[in-house]
């Protein structure tokens, strides 16, 4: 795949030029990360607020590349069953009654119990073979010829178990299944891993991985993304609702705005045909910013403040 997409990943300012052309503003740092993980074929792992950017950049990703994405949402207690592969039980079970009907040709000749038992075990055998393989987002991207990219989405909210489970698969590409054996990548993917930061994730994991954080962006970077994102929003709101979620994001929430909300409120704004931000409109839409009513009634109050400050 790194050879395929050679000319796509020639230098970082490539890449971030490139993305900026596809709608995703990205700075120098996400350009260098995403460099360094095609070039060296190692995983990343992308760690932020929610809402930064985190899973789109996978998205992005795939399509510069041109590369399938293979995305798999991580949650607790997710298994290798869930993760990996599972067992076609309905295809097994249909099988198992082809052979019960066939028993008696299947034994006819059998001399003795040992050889009968071993007729019996061939079949065995062929019941956790390739054929009866249901692969889940993990054995498909390392399937995927052309090679692909494996979003391990929100991985700090599957278990300890899991993630060691993924240990194989992020160092060496590969992965063992117990019926079957170990099962190399035939391209390798470009494994791209997110993290809320719910939990601390182990140092093995992290070893194995580039590491990148993706903060909040500076009001002149979230200048650009709207820009881009929403590009009919006159230039004046544009840099008021900005300074405002700026001015949020200081404040002790329970949940500050991430960048996805300043741009759905931008564009409801821009459907409501706002041409400035005022009192009246901030507190009608600011549902659109935060997610918890006591945040809402703690900002309420504080909105004319909040409207000075952003203007200065």
């Amino acid at each position: 795949m790194i050879i395929k997409h050679s000319d796509k990943i020639a230098s970082p300012q490539l890449i971030k030029d490139s993305f900026e052309q596809l709608g995703y503003i990205c700075s120098d740092d996400i350009a260098m990360a995403v460099y360094l993980a095609c070039q060296l074929q190692k995983p990343i792992l992308i760690e932020g607020p929610p809402g930064v950017g985190k899973t789109e950049l996978a998205k992005k990703t795939a399509q510069y590349l041109g590369a399938k994405l293979i995305r798999m949402q991580c949650y607790e207690g997710l298994d290798e069953t869930r993760a990996l592969y599972e067992w076609k039980y309905g295809k097994q079970l249909l099988y198992t009654q082809l052979l019960k009907d066939q028993l008696g040709d299947v034994m006819r000749g059998a001399k003795g119990l040992d050889e009968s038992v071993n007729r019996l075990h061939q079949f065995g055998d062929i019941f956790y073979s390739e054929q009866f393989l249901e692969p889940r987002p993990l054995l498909q991207a390392l399937r995927e010829e052309d090679g692909a990219i494996l979003l391990i989405d929100e991985i700090d909210k599957s278990d300890q178990e899991f993630e060691a489970f993924l240990l194989e698969l992020l160092s060496d590409y590969q992965v063992t299944i117990p019926e079957i054996g170990t099962i190399k990548a035939t391209s390798k993917p470009i494994v791209m891993l997110t993290s809320n930061n719910t939990r601390e994730l182990g140092d093995a994991l992290k070893r194995r991985c580039l590491h990148l954080y993706i903060p909040f962006p500076d009001p002149k970077l979230e200048q650009q993304i709207i820009a881009v994102q929403v590009p009919e929003i006159g230039e004046t709101l544009r840099q008021d609702l900005v300074s405002f979620v700026s001015e949020l994001r200081a404040l002790a929430l329970k949940k500050v705005p991430a960048v996805s909300e300043t741009i759905d409120w931008a564009r409801a704004l821009l459907l409501l045909n706002v041409h400035s931000l005022d009192h009246d409109w901030i507190k009608t839409t600011l549902n659109l910013l935060l997610k918890f009513q006591d945040d809402i009634e703690a900002v309420e109050p504080e909105i004319h403040q909040l409207i000075q400050k952003m203007r200065r």
